[in-house]
């Protein structure tokens, strides 16, 4: 592996814990006890209840604790923004103060126990919301909300003290949202919009600023989860909760760190089961984004690579920026599943045609050639002159008769087509009008995808503002990256949510037989010798070369006779972790004398090195094939992870890897050799045959078991070289290192 890293994941109590084998009790899951299906084989929840957050979004009555009408306090305008919503959803809302009358003209309960009935969320405005948590327990208080900062987002002391609010929560029964939290949860929805609905979850309340300001172009939104420290209620309890909702189209969310790796996995899980997308910005690419996110809101980012395969693996699409967020979540929101995944580019200009078409298909977009039915067809308004096959150079729309329609509807008529982007790369009136027009009124009539992209930078066009915003149907955009990205997600959305099928369904419950027998050669905080790997390896099932381990010249000259010229001769050691660049390893033995100088030679440089050695390897030598590298190490947020990529000596500095967070089936396997640059060497370039893919993806298989049923105790597996023989010949794993935690 390119790198290991250490931890073990970490939850509350009323979250699915991550267990090693063998621990009790069993994880609770969401608040009720763990069953044993519950359970993988590792101890991971399979399952998580969704939580009922609608008294959270919708209560029937609220406390608001501190409330305040005197002038000039922060608390103030905080209670009056409240007694404002609670009237626009009909709550009924009690202010307690303890040395107030009355709020804003509202009776004032000196304490929580005093509160005229029992109310379903309570609104905490005070410095320090420990004391009162408790006090909400007793009244029965199904939510309550912190908005004070000071916590793990300030360093250990504010994490100190978080940590005891979180164990208050998980005392007193109620769910939080905070700390560190806002009033988002409590914005001016518009009701006036119809249509699948945008659900927001965002770490970072300023973040969410654009995708809530999307109501302001006609796009509909239904809630607003502000998520702060997460101390309980996490995105992953958000996401399941969206995920049921039937106004919701789409899920958008601005994710820092994520607090349980396994329940955020889940929660995407019940999303695609659901067919229902979710568009996420999570920062922590670089070093800086990631420490700028923990410094923020006090969470292990993780790992990028691992963060970002887990992300794919449920078909979260990621994205960069807050205008993609934006606009990919308005087009998943508004669009209906594709017809066909061909895209049409639809211009005034060749120019803006081309380069469009250029772009689209850079990013794997299919820009199917119309057949010349077709472009007759289109050539009846169009001249023949201009281009139709695709992109559709029309020359300039026309606007004094019906050939303008005529033309977008037979586009949109054509079978192989699901899409049409039409780029306005500035206004033209009346021609950008009446097209503008045209495209809106063929959208009405068709269930295909029709985007626009006005690339002026004005904005405040009529045919923008009023004829293009107008529509629910038409998707505009105002840059032709972010329509192309758009694009490609809403297709790629369908095709994975149309084969998808849950890893969850199908992993392990019970120890293989392996299990035992592998867990009796781990030897806790010590790394294996490479002898002692390939045991591992065997009772896995995972093929290894014949060899023998010997300790004298003699044995092994006999030993080489036995396993059969040429050999490999490698010194073994629980020590030794790179033996080619310290000259441990003789390849290409070909006689008895050859294998008593090398012996010799392994170990008096093992003695000159100070390496201990139990002795010495004597390898069958394998040459024909495709060197990868298959390994799984220990995630501090999804437990264990699996890797394959291309392996030998020269590993580390390839770095062609990819990787997968168990459980996972044979197609993921397939889709890892997919991602690798090198991909061509496994089928067969210059001549030589191609290799034994079957065989490669039943060892990954492999080791994602072992690394379920032994992930906790194993810091790192590496295979290096797997060797990949030709087709239907397998593959054997010519060398290993295991590091046990």
């Amino acid at each position: 592996m390119l790198g290991s890293t250490h931890g073990t994941l970490t939850t509350d109590s009323r979250r699915a814990r991550v267990v090693a084998c063998g621990e009790q009790p069993a994880p609770a899951v969401h608040g009720r006890p763990a069953e044993p299906d519950d359970l993988d084989v590792s101890g991971r929840p399979l399952y998580c209840e969704v939580p009922d957050l609608d008294r959270l979004f919708r209560p029937e009555s609220l406390a608001v604790i501190g409330a305040s009408d005197a002038e000039g306090r922060p608390n103030t305008g905080i209670t009056r923004r409240l007694v404002d919503w609670a009237g626009r959803v009909g709550a009924r809302l009690h202010p307690v103060h303890p040395s107030r009358p009355s709020v804003f003209g509202l009776p004032c309960s000196r304490t929580v126990a005093d509160l005229p009935e029992q109310v379903d969320l309570a609104v905490l405005l005070v410095a320090d919301p420990l004391p009162v948590i408790e006090e909400l327990a007793q009244a029965k208080v199904k939510f309550a909300v912190v908005f004070a900062s000071g916590f793990a987002e300030t360093g250990d002391e504010g994490a100190a003290a978080q940590a005891r609010l979180t164990a208050a929560v998980e005392r007193s029964g109620l769910r939080l949202l905070g700390p560190n939290t806002n009033l988002n949860a409590f914005e001016r929805f518009r009701d006036d919009l119809d249509g699948p609905a945008i659900a927001l979850i965002t770490q970072s309340g300023h973040q969410g600023r654009p995708v809530f300001a999307l109501q302001e172009l006609g796009v509909r939104l239904s809630h607003w989860a502000p998520t702060g420290n997460e101390a309980d209620l996490e995105t992953a309890d958000f996401l399941s909760y969206f995920a049921e909702r039937p106004e919701v189209g789409v899920i958008a969310a601005y994710v820092e760190g994520i607090k349980d790796g396994r329940a955020f996995l889940l929660a995407a899980d019940r999303c695609a089961r659901r067919k229902v997308p979710v568009v996420a910005v999570k920062v922590g690419r670089t070093e800086a984004g990631a420490r700028t996110a923990a410094s923020h809101t006090g969470k292990l980012t993780g790992a990028d690579a691992v963060v970002d395969a887990a992300l794919r693996q449920y078909g979260v699409i990621r994205v960069d920026g807050l205008d993609e967020l934006q606009d990919t979540a308005t087009l998943l929101a508004r669009a209906r599943p594709p017809r066909a995944d061909g895209v049409v580019v639809y211009s005034i200009s060749g120019g803006t045609g081309a380069h469009v078409a250029d772009l689209a298909a850079g990013a794997g977009l299919r820009l199917p050639v119309l057949s010349e039915a077709k472009q007759a067809e289109l050539h009846q308004w169009i001249p023949e002159y201009l281009s139709v096959a695709n992109p559709v150079d029309n020359g300039g729309h026309p606007v004094g008769d019906e050939r303008g329609p005529r033309i977008i509807r037979a586009i949109l008529e054509d079978p192989s087509v699901g899409v049409l982007i039409c780029p306005v790369t500035g206004p033209f009136p009346p021609l950008s009008d009446k097209l503008a027009q045209d495209l809106v009124d063929a959208a009405e009539r068709t269930d295909k995808l029709v985007c626009v992209v006005w690339g002026s930078p004005v904005g405040t066009e009529r045919a923008y503002r009023e004829v293009l915003l107008g529509s629910s149907r038409v998707v505009t955009f105002r840059t032709v990256a972010n329509c192309v990205s758009a694009v490609r997600a809403y297709l790629d959305h369908h095709r994975f949510v149309d084969g998808y099928r849950s890893p969850f369904d199908e992993a392990p419950r019970t120890p293989s037989p392996s299990s035992r027998k592998a867990r009796a050669l781990l030897r806790p905080g010590q790394q294996l010798s490479e002898h002692a790997a390939k045991q591992l390896l065997r009772a896995y099932g995972i093929r290894v070369p014949r060899e023998q381990l010997v300790t004298s010249a003699a044995a092994a000259v006999r030993a080489a006779g036995l396993v059969g010229y040429p050999v490999v001769m490698k010194a073994s050691g629980a020590r030794i972790a790179h033996k080619t660049e310290l000259g441990l390893v003789k390849i290409g033995l070909t006689s008895a004398s050859q294998v008593r100088d090398a012996y010799r030679e392994l170990t008096d440089i093992a003695r000159y090195e100070d390496i201990a050695l139990d002795g010495v390897l004597v390898c069958q030598m394998v040459e024909r094939g495709v060197e990868m590298v298959v390994g799984a190490s220990h995630d501090p947020l999804f437990g264990p992870t699996v890797t394959v990529g291309l392996g030998g000596v020269l590993v580390e500095v390839l770095r062609d890897t990819a990787v997968r967070v168990p459980p996972f089936g044979e197609e993921q396997v397939r889709g890892m050799c997919a991602e690798l640059r090198g991909r061509a060497l496994l089928d067969g370039v210059r001549g030589r045959p191609p290799a034994d893919l079957d065989a490669l993806v039943e060892v990954v298989l492999r080791v994602q078991r072992m690394a379920l049923e032994l992930g906790d105790e194993l810091a790192e597996l590496d295979v290096n070289p797997l060797m990949v023989l030709p087709r239907g010949q397998g593959a054997v794993a010519l060398d290993a290192l295991v590091v046990c935690r």
